[in-house]
């Protein structure tokens, strides 16, 4: 469902929709040609051979019952009854019949057979355009494309690396390598379906452009066809699904107390490097400003983590204010664990807003994509200020990421929790505008969320969060946390409203549970974005929340706001079945509550 531009309720549209305020004209400088195509070769090449690899036995199989096949020799051929059943599960069936129809071995597959060649087809189809869009590698672009333009890049790989390790979890005929979970391969479809609305808001951002055409002419379908690719996975699951939460498929939950005070990804040498004093702690690599580490920057220190690593990493970040330009824990940098000396102690600083003529996701002061990254006693902030709007301190897209005992600072867009699995426990965000935002499926547990004083004529929003597709098994659950305002704002607060989000896509879900709520917060609870735009198809939910700003007598009355009632419903948010934590979270060592309470 194509939802155009949205206009928010200070004007902005969808891909701006943090702006309050008047908006700056962008200056558009050159930037050199700085790419080669031989990198996207070999990632197409690897997409191919795992792709054949996985596949051949079931496409081989399927072509032997057609005698007429179905390759790509230009006639149109009519959907089988699976095809038909498969696709009117998806929200875009008609792309969906059109790109099974022409794949191998579709015309004559099962409905059971179409999941896997589905997520083949959908792998296919974004190798091949993580090729074509180098082609415009080399032409001049102002500094905002080159910006939407590597963040396109750097997400398509992202992404084909998420369909290639759905497919060997789908895959039928898959011989070794490691097999996800079913809410793995959910998590995985949906990060992916996420990446694509990130590079498309990304050009949203940067304005009209001949490069924003041509890149769209090369990406054309890639989101309807992951969207597709969801679908049909989530209804062959047969999940139990409460607006899209999955509650089947559980593990049961760990009797041991002490295990449960960490979601269940965590392993038992990690709990107690998050709870271990920093000088009992034997760190991989030591930075320091003063040269007593093994490095001196942060930056360093990435670069000299071994890729894909199977084990723990600790990179120990001495007390200092490291500002380095744009530090990233890329893709293949696995299982990073960054320990600082605490909040206030370690600094992770960084000043880059949309007024440097880059996107939103370009701004981030830190980011990480790395499965299994681990921040603990760390302050990320971005000092751009209030006025240079949208200002990432810390951006994560990793699967499996935990931040620990952190400080992320900023004011508009503070903490931008991208995609993928994510928990948060005993960390203080400060904000004004959309300062918690994204895509992920989080947890944040025994946190304390700041309002900071906004802009004259703003409103301060804890969170926008931005599903756009039902099936996305993602959110944002804030549970036993605090909602507070800083000095400077509790000063002032009649003169500003400050709420608990307001919706940025269409099936955006945030729930906030057992949490103490000031006065600062409006007695509506929640914003609209632009008119009705939502409303029925949000879900946002309150239980049992406490304070003198949780009472519900004058919240919204929206058809997708609820009030949960029961301990069962409110359950579902919580680290144990939101984010299958008590699966991953044991292994990092941090503490948790699996349930509602322990």
């Amino acid at each position: 469902m194509g939802y155009g531009k949205l206009v928010s309720e200070g004007g902005e549209s969808s891909s701006t929709r943090h702006l309050q305020s008047e908006e700056e004209a962008a200056t558009a400088t050159s930037a050199k040609p700085r790419r080669t195509k031989l990198k996207p070769i070999i990632i197409l090449a690897a997409v191919l051979i795992v792709a054949s690899a996985v596949s051949a036995g079931v496409v081989v199989s399927l072509r032997n019952k057609s005698a007429s096949g179905n390759g790509a020799d230009g006639v149109h051929r009519k959907p089988s009854r699976a095809i038909s059943r498969t696709c009117s599960k998806t929200r875009f069936p008609a792309l969906c019949v059109d790109s099974l129809v022409q794949f191998p071995g579709a015309l004559t597959a099962s409905d059971k057979d179409l999941v896997h060649i589905t997520v083949n087809m959908t792998l296919q189809r974004l190798g091949k355009a993580l090729y074509d869009v180098t082609d415009i590698s080399n032409l001049v672009m102002d500094t905002s494309s080159r910006s939407a333009y590597d963040d396109c890049l750097e997400l398509l790989a992202d992404s084909v690396d998420l369909l290639a390790r759905s497919l060997t979890s789908v895959s039928p005929v898959s011989g070794g390598g490691a097999r996800g979970t079913s809410e793995d391969v959910r998590t995985w479809l949906s990060a992916a379906l996420t990446n694509q609305d990130t590079c498309t808001d990304g050009f949203d951002e940067v304005g009209g452009s001949k490069v924003k055409d041509t890149m769209s002419a090369k990406v054309k379908d890639l989101s309807e066809l992951v969207s597709n690719c969801l679908a049909i996975y989530s209804a062959a699951g047969g999940d139990d699904d409460f607006s899209g939460i999955p509650i089947g498929n559980r593990r049961l939950l760990s009797s041991s107390a002490a295990e449960e005070e960490f979601p269940g990804w965590f392993s038992k040498r990690d709990r107690m490097l998050l709870e271990s004093p920093v000088s009992s702690i034997q760190a991989d690599i030591i930075v320091s400003q003063d040269g007593n580490g093994t490095v001196k920057t942060i930056a360093e220190a990435i670069k000299k983590a071994p890729e894909y690593s199977t084990r723990r990493i600790i990179i120990y970040v001495r007390a200092g204010k490291y500002e380095e330009d744009n530090l990233k824990v890329g893709r293949k940098k696995t299982n990073l664990m960054f320990i600082g000396d605490g909040k206030g102690k370690t600094v992770i600083s960084g000043g880059k807003s949309i007024y440097d003529n880059v996107t939103t996701f370009h701004t981030a002061s830190f980011a990480a994509t790395g499965a299994g990254f681990i921040a603990r006693d760390i302050t990320f902030e971005n000092w751009a200020g209030p006025g240079k709007h949208q200002a990432v301190a810390l951006r994560v897209g990793a699967d499996h990421a935990v931040v620990y005992r952190c400080s992320i600072i900023g004011y508009q867009d503070t903490l931008y929790v991208h995609s993928q699995r994510q928990f948060y426990r005993e960390c203080d965000v400060y904000g004004t505008v959309d300062f918690i935002f994204g895509n992920a499926a989080v947890v944040f547990q025994n946190c304390s969320l700041y309002a900071r004083k906004p802009m004259p004529s703003q409103k301060n929003t804890v969170t926008a969060q931005n599903r756009k597709d039902p099936n996305q098994n993602t959110g944002i659950s804030i549970h036993a946390c605090r909602f507070l305002a800083t000095s400077d704002l509790e000063a002032s607060k009649g003169s500003f409203q400050t709420y608990l989000g307001r919706p940025w896509k269409l099936y955006s879900r945030t729930v906030v549970m057992l949490s103490n709520i000031g006065d600062h917060v409006h007695p509506r609870g929640w914003l609209e974005w632009n008119a009705t735009f939502a409303l029925d198809t949000l879900y946002y939910a309150e239980y049992m929340n406490y304070g003198p700003g949780a009472a519900l007598g004058q919240r919204v009355k929206w058809p997708g706001y609820h009030i949960l009632t029961t301990a069962a419903d409110a359950s579902k948010f919580t680290v144990g079945q939101f984010i299958y934590g008590s699966s991953w979270l044991p292994s990092t060592g941090v503490a948790f509550m699996a349930g509602l309470s322990t």
